[in-house]
């Protein structure tokens, strides 16, 4: 089993209210986080946020591919493309090897195929894109039960069958254990043979979306079973913290860490 690199999500890790979101870097830094991530460039400092990151010797993990556009409607692609290309020079600029996309709501009334077909025809415009770039990108499965009613991917399984039509090295599945847990998604059976396929992993209990332990899931069996299934990549820490101590924070990692780490 590798040893797992833990990312921050600093759109809810560490942050206090009506802080500069460039502190909050340095708080994951102090903390042993090795990687941070966050979800939307656009709003951001960017030099800000490469400077800190610089100084702090903290990596930036990954960040949303924008604009964020229902990809089951071929209208929206040459937007999304042309948003996807500045998005990759963000990615370049600070260093980030993954640009995590989002399927977008189904469209109502429309054949389900037929979305598939489109969203797989905007990955492959976007893999050549991203061809020599050194940025991946994550297509995100979600819930539909409690966070993302009407979203068009909110089965994992399905998630695996685009990837495997699109064909492309530059394109994967990011896993969310939580929205997979909402969903009921039997996870040995779901992820069996798809390992390969994964680029990213989100951390969060259910229900709740809280730290884990706050809920029912046993995340550290379920990550442990993707490290002893050759899952090399990052692993983020995307939940809504039930303290806002941040030496706690800090705490839960390294226990987390330990716990994975146990025979």
């Amino acid at each position: 089993m590798s040893k797992p690199e833990f990312s921050a999500c600093l759109e809810w890790l560490f942050a206090e209210p009506s802080d500069v979101f460039v502190d909050r870097i340095s708080r994951a830094a102090e903390a042993g986080f090795s990687a941070f991530e966050f979800w939307l460039w656009s709003n951001k400092d960017i030099d800000s946020m490469f400077s800190v990151a610089e100084e702090h010797y903290i990596a930036v993990a990954g960040c949303v591919a924008e604009p964020m556009v229902p990809l089951t409607d071929p209208a929206n692609h040459e937007r999304w493309l042309a948003g996807l290309e500045q998005s990759i020079a963000v990615a370049k600029r600070l260093r980030v090897p993954l640009l995590i996309a989002q399927a977008g709501d189904e469209i109502q009334g429309a054949d389900r195929r037929s979305q598939a077909e489109a969203l797989v025809i905007a990955l492959r415009r976007a893999a050549e894109m991203l061809s020599g770039t050194g940025v991946r990108l994550g297509l995100e499965p979600l819930n539909t039960r409690v966070d993302h009613p009407g979203y068009f991917l909110d089965s994992t399984s399905e998630a695996f069958e685009v990837i495997e039509k699109v064909g492309r090295a530059e394109v994967g599945i990011v896993y969310d254990l939580y929205h997979s847990a909402v969903m009921d998604e039997p996870f040995e059976e779901t992820l069996s043979g798809h390992v390969d396929k994964i680029v990213h992993v989100h951390v969060a209990d259910h229900p709740g979306r809280h730290e884990p332990g706050s809920g029912s899931v046993d995340l550290v069996r379920r990550l442990r079973w993707l490290l002893d299934n050759h899952y090399a990549g990052r692993i983020g820490f995307e939940f809504k913290p039930m303290t806002t101590d941040h030496q706690a924070l800090a705490g839960m990692r390294a226990d987390f860490e330990r716990s994975l780490a146990a025979v």
